[in-house]
């Protein structure tokens, strides 16, 4: 089904949702930037890239509440606005993420030496695939739906990968003999708050695919 077909010739919501579903991917990315920053210690850098991801997520709250505001005013899609709403809100919800992760790292200012830098980029990059997979299981959901359940696969994929992911560093942390418990604490209650973010992105996927299936009868 293709997206024209949902909302009619509504173009406005259309763009407005294409907008939603690109700061999705481009919030990833960001968060990516950032955490790479802190690890080369360009405290600067990270501050800019977070000051960057706390302005996107503004303007995805911004195109959240037209979503739903053209949804209810124009009455546009009676059958599947509930479930349209709830993706955009969630989504929403997830990205927020992004920026919580953030501010943790701003606040507490952790010390992560140079030998958990690969496997925590190893997590990032499995979560920021995760949310990708989950944004394009969307776009897919609205413009065609045929390929939807494929990227739906891709991000219980990568939400397995960030377990692995978050397991081996948390091993690590743990195995290190020149950290305090205190240390170890913090740096394990980091790599689960990232992980996490994947987990919810499954969340919201396992959604999804009943709203396909839904669209699908």
């Amino acid at each position: 089904m293709a997206f024209i077909s949902i909302f009619k010739n509504r173009t406005g919501i259309e763009n407005e949702i294409d907008r939603f579903l690109n700061i999705s991917s481009e919030s990833g990315l960001i968060f990516s930037q950032g955490v790479d920053a802190y690890l080369l210690d360009r405290i600067d850098a990270f501050e800019g890239h977070l000051n960057h991801i706390v302005e996107t997520e503004k303007e995805a709250d911004v195109l959240r509440r037209s979503i739903e505001d053209l949804l209810y005013r124009k009455t546009l899609i009676p059958e599947s606005r509930g479930d349209v709403l709830e993706l955009i809100e969630r989504m929403d919800v997830l990205l927020g993420r992004f920026k919580g992760v953030m501010f943790r790292i701003e606040i507490e200012r952790p010390t992560i030496a140079a030998k958990f830098h690969d496997d925590l980029k190893i997590l990032v990059n499995c979560v920021i695939q995760a949310v990708e997979a989950t944004t394009l299981s969307i776009r897919a959901y609205f413009k065609d739906i045929s390929q939807a359940t494929d990227h739906i696969h891709k991000v219980a994929f990568w939400e397995t990968e960030a377990d692995k992911a978050a397991t081996c560093l948390q091993k690590s942390i743990f195995g290190s003999i020149d950290l305090g418990l205190d240390a170890k604490m913090q740096l394990r209650d980091l790599a689960r708050s990232i992980d996490k973010i994947a987990d919810q992105a499954e969340d919201l996927a396992d959604s999804l695919a009943i709203y396909v299936i839904k669209r699908s009868l």
